[in-house]
């Protein structure tokens, strides 16, 4: 059986400028879509952007404090393999796209190290991006 995907909704100001994002810089490819929503397989799993207009969303007062780093909340994104992990930050420089968070190392020399940065799109949904260097350690404890 195959692994499972997860699905997540989210909310946006802008069609085109989501479409332009998920697929120009993020690599990712649209699915089906219609004039309030569009589908996009983000890294292997279904990521739904649905119109809002109310523009009532803002994600960008909440945030926790993790390693040493304050780290916007509510957020979502994708563990990734060394290699993609270099191409999407290679496209988002070329792009000149903003870091929230560059990337960088977190809990260095302890379980569960980890690379990560953050990103925010168009509608200022937050992203993070992960690579370990040893998969094993995306659980660790120890």
């Amino acid at each position: 059986m195959p692994d499972p995907k997860f699905h997540l909704a989210i909310p946006v100001n802008n069609l085109e400028q989501t479409r332009k994002f998920y697929t120009e810089i993020i690599g990712a490819s649209e699915g089906r879509s219609d004039t309030t929503w569009m589908d996009f397989n983000f890294f292997g799993h279904q990521l739904v952007a649905h119109l809002d207009r109310t523009n009532d969303h803002n994600s960008k007062t909440l945030s926790n404090h993790v390693d040493g780093d304050l780290v916007p909340i509510p957020h979502f994104g994708a563990i990734l393999d060394h290699e993609d992990w270099e191409s999407l930050i290679n496209r988002l420089i070329e792009s000149e796209w903003p870091f929230e968070l560059e990337p960088h190392v977190r809990f260095q020399g302890l379980p569960g190290e980890q690379w990560t940065m953050f990103i925010r799109d168009p509608s200022g949904n937050a992203l993070e991006f992960k690579f370990f260097e040893n998969p094993d350690q995306l659980f660790a404890t120890e």
